[in-house]
């Protein structure tokens, strides 16, 4: 009982409130598309860019397919220790034969196989205890057959102010495998990943306008009066050079035309998951949110799911209270009207289907999972008629 509407997008091709009008309930999951900044001098130079940018560039996202990026540079900077921070980081770090059996895009995997790209500082503002990754991702970067780890073990070091957290199973595990792993060295490949703790970026610094080094601040750990921890500046610097910023500091939703948006929290504002105008405001009934568009940039799968069954436990309990709107239209034909009367071509779920097979056929001939669609207009395309 599930109907797809593909290549079509709230705001442009239809407004919020034609939608709600043709539904009895609607549930935003929109996530959070757009980065933050880090507001420091030299962002904006040539070779500074979002994390998001580049997993687009290489994931083959067609927003982001003709973005470039140098990597002719020996060294990059990759700013933030989170699962994104991760994955940029192992990919860098990978060498171009393992990637080339997954299903990156064809033209990020030559420019990969042409990387000049030696060291990827990884750059975490708090402690090894404070990290975002999981335990599972640090692992899988101190097993990369192409580069080594190195943890500076004064660094990994866990300060006093952060000893409670380490009863956490999984920040103990994490911890105690960056801290066995410091004991190492800086090994013998030729590639490193150098996983630093305790430093924020101040400054960016350029030659011609373009990103070759960056200015490093060393930090201390200090209680946020809250239960948790935060980072503050030492006033000892570093500089440390590299032709190419990644950052990847947090991530906020985009607004949408016509549907309630927290500027400041960076998310659609509600109550149990019920949308509502702004905060403290009342609800717009029928209007429900989930998943980062509904609680920030933080939790992966497990966490969002569980998150997700509150916002449709809230949904059935307006549904069994008899308070959803009444809609005067609330049917499938209603909306394939819509679209039809907007000359808004719409892809069925047969239609995803029929590009699942043609990528992966395609992938096939190139000894890979699959071979992607970099454009809408390729998939349009590559589909019969209507």
């Amino acid at each position: 009982r599930l109907r797809f509407f593909g290549a079509v997008k709230l705001g442009r091709d239809f407004t919020a409130a034609e939608l709600a009008s043709r539904h009895d309930a609607v549930i935003y999951a929109v996530g959070c598309e757009s980065d933050r900044h880090m507001g420091i001098p030299g962002e904006d130079l040539a070779g500074s860019h979002s994390a998001t940018e580049f997993v687009g560039w290489y994931n083959g996202h067609p927003d982001h397919r003709d973005r470039r990026f140098d990597l002719s540079t020996a060294a990059v900077a990759v700013v933030g220790v989170g699962n994104v921070a991760m994955d940029v980081t192992r990919l860098l770090a990978c060498g171009p034969e393992d990637l080339a059996k997954t299903d990156i895009a064809a033209y990020a995997l030559d420019a990969l196989r042409k990387s000049g790209v030696k060291t990827v500082w990884l750059l975490g503002r708090r402690g090894p205890a404070e990290a975002a990754y999981s335990p599972a991702e640090i692992v899988e970067i101190g097993e990369l057959a192409d580069a080594d780890l190195v943890v500076d073990p004064v660094e990994a070091t866990v300060d006093e102010v952060s000893k409670g957290e380490l009863s956490d199973l999984a920040v103990k595990k994490k911890t105690d495998y960056v801290q066995e792993h410091a004991k190492k060295g800086a090994g013998t490949k030729e590639r490193k990943v150098r996983l630093r703790f305790l430093v924020s970026p101040v400054e960016i610094t350029g030659e011609n306008g373009r990103v070759s080094a960056m200015r490093l601040e060393k930090n201390k750990l200090v209680s946020d009066g809250k239960g948790g921890v935060k980072a503050v500046g030492t006033g000892v610097f570093e500089t440390i050079k590299i032709g190419l910023v990644l950052r990847s500091v947090g991530y906020r939703g985009i607004p949408i035309p016509g549907v309630p948006f927290d500027e400041k929290s960076g998310h659609i504002p509600h109550v149990d998951g019920r949308v509502v105008s702004a905060p403290g405001q009342p609800v717009l009934p029928g209007q429900y949110v989930v998943g980062w568009a509904k609680r920030g940039p933080s939790g992966l799968i497990g966490t969002n799911r569980a998150d997700s069954v509150l916002t449709v436990q809230s949904l059935l309990t307006d549904h069994k209270a008899g308070i959803l709107p009444i809609s005067a239209d609330a049917s499938l034909e209603a909306t394939l009207r819509l679209l039809a009367d907007k000359k808004v071509r719409a892809l069925s779920f047969a239609d995803w289907q029929k590009l699942d097979v043609l990528e992966k056929a395609a992938g096939a001939k190139a000894g890979k999972i699959r071979e992607k669609f970099t454009s809408v207009e390729d998939m349009l395309a590559a589909l019969p008629p209507k």
